[in-house]
């Protein structure tokens, strides 16, 4: 009660007394006998009561939180309570925000990311709404960073992902995406397309496989998975490089006649390198022909010498008979002899 003057009294209520500080006792605030500045809010001359304010003599720092902070602005401070709607931080001139379960984590649910946290914890987070007028500010920490399922980096419907398995279950895999802490199930039916190997066991927990996302709900933060899905894109690019399904080929099919098909290349590629030995074969055919030359051109190099012989020998003859006949004209007469025996060889 603050008196004004003798006999008249005006009621400090406890809602009016403090901005920030709520519910607790006067006596922190104010003491008896003290001399206070206080605005005049209410007066009823009927009922006899005057109604009187504190706070309003005072900044309001709600006001001057919105007007200094707009959403999107990044704020830091300590955890001062954590209750079962989230967190709240203390901010500058004594106000508090909150952060609500839903916006602490991305991918994981509100209950298990709270336990990340503890009374008395320096945090950062984003200031998504202030508002003066209700005296409430909200904050959110995954607005740190982008949504995975938005933007350009963000997942999106055929991207390819690796995971890890962390449960095994008869209906399918629990995973988790690499280098992320958000999870999804992938379901028996999408384990493979052959429906043979649609079997959980055959997969452990910790294992890493590949998949393609072909549903994204953003409402409800959910991926559909499927490695049958994968499988289904990597044979149509198979089949778009290297061959046909249409004769009823499989993949390990096409993919086999791929590797043949390259190592065939790699030995054509590999044959012109052995050319050296024809021109050695070419050479070494040049070098028979040339002794074949030779060897036909020396029989007759002897039958023309052979042919030479009988000339001389008749010549040398019929000198000798001449010489012992002692007649000069028998020389002349065996130079005939001679030379038509010449002739008869030419001929």
């Amino acid at each position: 009660m603050v008196e004004r003057e003798s006999g008249v009294e005006g009621l400090l209520h406890v809602s009016e007394r403090s901005w920030t500080k709520k519910n607790i006792h006067p006596g922190k605030i104010v003491s008896t006998s003290q001399q206070v500045e206080v605005q005049v809010l209410e007066v009823d001359p009927q009922k006899r009561r005057i109604s009187l304010g504190l706070k309003q003599i005072q900044e309001n720092p709600w006001t001057a939180f919105a007007e200094s902070h707009k959403a999107g602005a990044e704020v830091e401070g300590a955890i001062r309570n954590i209750t079962e709607f989230g967190l709240f931080i203390g901010l500058d001139s004594g106000v508090d925000g909150m952060v609500h379960l839903s916006d602490l984590d991305w991918n994981r649910s509100g209950e298990v990311a709270i336990q990340d946290y503890k009374k008395g914890d320096v945090v950062k987070a984003v200031v998504l709404e202030a508002d003066a007028e209700k005296e409430r500010i909200s904050l959110g920490i995954k607005q740190l960073s982008d949504d995975p399922l938005k933007g350009k980096s963000g997942l999106k419907k055929g991207t390819r992902v690796t995971c890890e398995i962390t449960k095994v279950t008869d209906k399918g895999l629990e995973i988790k995406l690499a280098d992320s802490d958000m999870t999804t199930f992938i379901r028996r039916s999408d384990l493979s397309r052959e429906r043979s190997e649609q079997r959980p066991e055959r997969f452990a927990v910790g294992e890493k496989v590949d998949g393609v996302i072909t549903q994204i709900d953003a409402a409800s933060r959910k991926l559909a998975i499927s490695i049958k899905a994968l499988e289904i894109v990597e044979e149509k690019e198979a089949v778009k490089q290297y061959g046909s399904t249409v004769s009823g080929a499989s993949l390990g099919d096409i993919l086999g006649a791929a590797l043949d098909k390259a190592k065939d290349g790699d030995e054509e590629e590999a044959k012109p390198k052995k050319a050296k030995p024809k021109a050695k074969a070419k050479a070494k055919d040049g070098d028979e022909e040339e002794a074949e030359a030779e060897t036909e051109a020396k029989p007759k190099k002897a039958a023309a010498k052979a042919k030479a012989k009988p000339k001389a020998k008749a010549k040398t003859k019929a000198k000798d008979d001449a010489e012992d006949a002692g007649d000069a004209p028998a020389e002349s007469k065996a130079d005939d002899e001679s030379e038509d025996a010449g002739k008869d060889d030419k001929a």
